[in-house]
């Protein structure tokens, strides 16, 4: 039997996705207790249907009927010309009926918390909160949830549900990302600025990738053509687990999908649930129901290797990206249609045919199949279950041509599911609320209804009519009222107890009884929605102006290396500040103390999590600068006093965001190289004390990812100490010919890299004038002879712009990155 759930919180959340209203109403009906929606353009799926106020506002109203939430999707960067904007339309959905945000940006969030204190707010997964120590910090700020990375085992969870006092929301089903979320830069760098981080991500982790060495061998193995694409994430069976561990909100994935994805994965997610919380045994031809329901809605396969801490080939997709429904039987044989004598081969082949298939699985008829043989995997074919059908039967479905024995069948589309969500949304109401029904009928006073929530009794609504008179013929029993007040017709309510206080003897019209249940009705949807009604007359508080700072810095040349000697190179071309990796710096036998005395500042990583803290932690020291890429290092570095700079994993796209930070600990912001130069112009003046810093020259980092991208390759050994992979020159091809450089870490974790090199040296003029004054060559890629020529290079180009020369040109074949273009 499921263990019970032991959470601090009074019942778990299971929230559902909505990219449109249809979806919306298909999770209502289909039981989620909260649903995610996106309004206007500052959202991670802003290619979804979203809503309008109209429709918003009518979704609002339903759900709170219900007893369901409402959270607003603001999960993306917000540019400084946006903020304004962005502040508006939170407004405007929290007067609309908005019960939360889900937040990326730190420069929002804490607009919010400053103008609109009463707003609850969420942190989103794209803030990349992996910790204990990054959750406190979020709490501390104010927020009211946080969303962990998808990448966190159930261990993991239960170490911050321990200890934090904070609802925490674990991504439990659907479509995973490959690169930790809010520091991928793929879709940015490789697909013309349609940026991840501002919801317009092309998907290029499930294009087709070959794993290259730099002798030009190709080292992909047949059937591993998607070395970026993860299966989907399945949770149903590790419910209990989740919940144990302190997970109090379950999110699905989903805002792209269609209404009958939504309505099958949150209905099986909610029988399962509530089996879970009502202590019910769910028995192996219950779970096979259900796992066939979430199998025949869209899906790459699934995978729970990273609630299970681990991140290998298990957890890949490499075969194929779309979908792949569930595998219902074989291709037993075919015979075309028609006469076929004297044709070629090649011709009989082209002819429509009946294809036999022996089942291993359930179909029903309208069920879409795939028929696809491995032995020529790109000719598929689709057909139509013409009936249906159980495991074990043979049935017969007509085909464009011939399918060879032994092609593998799939259904990839449930025609009962599309009819459970049609008839769905066909319901006047999508879903009633529980009430209990009181009536008092004593002769001589009035007839009272009063309806009561069941989930919530604080909610109520009483109703009072005609006076109660004795019977002129038939006396009404408990039964007659039961009936007729039990009839809640088109409300959003459903009666399921009574208590009926009745004298003996009394009469009454029933269509009086109508009247007073129907005003009980409204009395108790005006209560439930009393709390969003009062919104109307908020007013927010407008920001204060934050006025430029003096820009008399002259700039310097920095450097990110990758050993003692690269450090050395870099300082003779110029360098004055000099940076290595955690990871560079143990490889190279420096403790802090040493590093210190080399001059050489730590980089810490993107990834921060528990475990990570041991190999991290000590690189802080009082009074020392540390380069930190998460909000729990930046936390640490600031409680120990050390000279703290957020690297660009880290976005700071506005002013709100540089000055929280700052106050929070941050002394100097490398800044996204997803900002436009128009755009750092802007923000750059208003830097207050922060020293704000820019890669100008080397190869940016698109991706980080827990699963090593060498395992494409087939050959892991399991052993990252002792892999000869690593010490590669590994590169990723993608389908335009682009060579993206791969490199993995100790820890088994990849980087990877754009296949152009940035030089945005020759824009150090302007970015000097508008306040950078740190310029980065990143020579992460570099042999000391290209790092001195870059380190040289760069400097002479802040000489140049120092003396007011003209830098030189940019360097052939290399990219200005987001300078100009930048990001959608």
């Amino acid at each position: 039997m499921p263990s019970s759930p032991s959470t601090r919180f009074s019942k778990p959340e299971l929230l559902a996705p909505a990219g449109g209203p249809e979806p919306f109403y298909a999770a209502l009906a289909a039981g989620a207790d909260a649903i995610y929606c996106g309004m206007g353009s500052f959202n991670a799926r802003r290619k979804a249907d979203n809503f309008t106020d109209e429709s918003f506002e009518a979704a609002c109203r339903a759900a709170h009927l219900a007893g369901s939430r409402v959270y607003v999707t603001v999960n993306i960067v917000i540019k400084d010309e946006e903020m304004s904007e962005a502040l508006s339309l939170v407004d405007r959905c929290w007067r609309l009926g908005s019960d939360a945000f889900i937040i990326q940006d730190w420069g929002l969030f804490f607009e919010i918390r400053r103008l609109m204190p009463e707003v609850e707010t969420h942190i989103s997964t794209q803030a990349n909160i992996h910790d204990a120590r990054g959750t406190a910090w979020c709490k501390e700020a104010g927020a009211d949830r946080v969303t962990l990375s998808r990448e966190l085992s159930i261990d993991e969870v239960a170490i911050i549900h321990d200890a934090v006092d904070i609802e925490l929301e674990v991504f439990s089903h659907g479509a995973i990302c490959f690169c930790y979320s809010g520091v991928c830069l793929l879709s940015s760098f490789t697909s013309r600025g349609r940026s991840a981080n501002r919801g317009m991500c092309a998907q290029p982790c499930r294009l087709p990738y070959e794993l290259i060495d730099e002798t030009g061998r190709s080292w992909s193995k047949p059937g591993r053509e998607r070395a970026l694409c993860p299966r989907d994430t399945c949770t149903a069976d590790k419910l209990p687990r989740l919940l144990d561990a302190g997970a109090h909100a379950l999110k699905l994935e989903g805002r792209m999908k269609a209404p009958d994805y939504v309505h099958s994965i949150v209905s099986a997610y909610r029988a399962q649930l509530d089996d879970i919380l009502a202590g019910r045994e769910i028995s192996d031809e219950t779970a096979q129901a259900r796992y066939r329901q979430l199998k025949r809605c869209f899906n790459r396969d699934f995978t729970s290797e990273y609630q299970e801490g681990r991140s290998g080939d298990e957890m890949m997709s490499y075969e194929r990206s779309n979908n792949r429904g569930q595998i219902v039987g074989e291709v037993l044989g075919s015979k075309p249609l028609g006469n076929t004598k004297g044709l070629k081969p090649d011709d009989k082949r082209r002819r429509a045919a009946w294809t036999k298939l022996r089942l291993s699985e359930p179909v029903g008829k309208g069920d879409l199949l795939e028929l696809r043989h491995n032995d020529e995997f790109d000719q598929f074919l689709t057909a139509i279950a013409p009936e249906d059908a159980q495991a074990g039967d043979s049935i017969e479905c007509r085909t464009a041509r011939p399918m060879p024995a032994g092609a593998l069948v799939r259904l990839i589309r449930s025609q009962a599911a599309l009819d459970a969500a049609e008839a769905a949304l066909k319901r006047p109401v999508a879903r009633k609320r529980a009430v209990d029904v009181r009536v008092v009928a004593h002769l001589g006073q009035p007839f009272t209804v009063e309806l009561t929530c069941i989930d919530d009794p604080a909610l109520s609504g009483r109703a009072e009519g005609f006076t109660v008179e004795s019977a002129k013929t038939r006396a009404v029993s408990a039964e007659d009222l039961v009936e007729h007040v039990g009839r809640m017709g088109s409300s959003p309510f459903e009666a399921v107890s009574f208590d009926i206080q009745l004298d003996e003897g009394c009469g009454m019209g029933f269509s009086a009884v109508h009247k007073v249940r129907a005003a009980a009705c409204k009395a108790l949807e005006r209560a439930i929605l009393a709390p969003y009604a009062e919104r109307v007359n908020h007013l927010m508080v407008q920001s204060d102006p934050v006025c430029p700072a003096d820009l008399n810095d002259l700039g310097e040349v920095c450097a990110l290396v990758t050993s003692l000697n690269a450090a050395a190179a870099a300082r003779k071309a110029g360098a004055a500040r000099v940076y290595m990796t955690v990871d560079d710096l143990l490889a190279e036998g420096l403790s802090p103390a040493s590093c210190s005395a080399e001059g050489v500042i730590p980089v810490l990583d993107e990834v921060s999590r528990e475990a990570d803290h041991e190999r991290l932690d000590p690189w802080f020291t009082p009074g020392a600068p540390a380069a930190v890429g998460t909000i729990s290092e930046l936390a640490l570095g600031a409680e120990i006093g050390s000279v703290v700079e957020l690297r660009s994993c880290i976005p700071v796209h506005n002013v709100p965001c540089m000055r929280e930070l700052a106050a929070r600990g941050a002394h100097a912001a490398w800044l996204s190289p997803e900002l436009t130069l128009a755009e750092i112009e802007r923000i750059a003046p208003q830097r207050g004390e922060m020293t704000l810093g820019l890669m100008v020259l080397g190869t940016p980092r698109v991706m980080t990812s827990e699963h090593c991208i060498l395992q494409v390759a087939g050959a892991c050994i399991h052993d990252c100490a002792n892999c000869r992979l690593r010490a590669r020159d590994f590169k990723l091809k993608n389908i335009d010919g682009r060579m993206l450089p791969v490199r993995t870490a100790l820890n088994g974790r990849s980087h990877l890299y754009d296949g152009v090199q940035l030089d945005a040296t020759p824009q150090i003029p302007q970015l000097l004038r508008a306040g950078v004054t740190r310029f980065l060559v990143d020579g992460t890629l570099m042999n000391i002879d290209m790092l001195s020529r870059s380190v040289a290079r760069t400097n002479r180009a802040l000489e140049a712009a120092r003396s007011g020369r003209t830098p030189d040109k940019r360097l052939p074949g290399t990219s200005s990155g987001c300078l100009f273009q930048g990001v959608e």
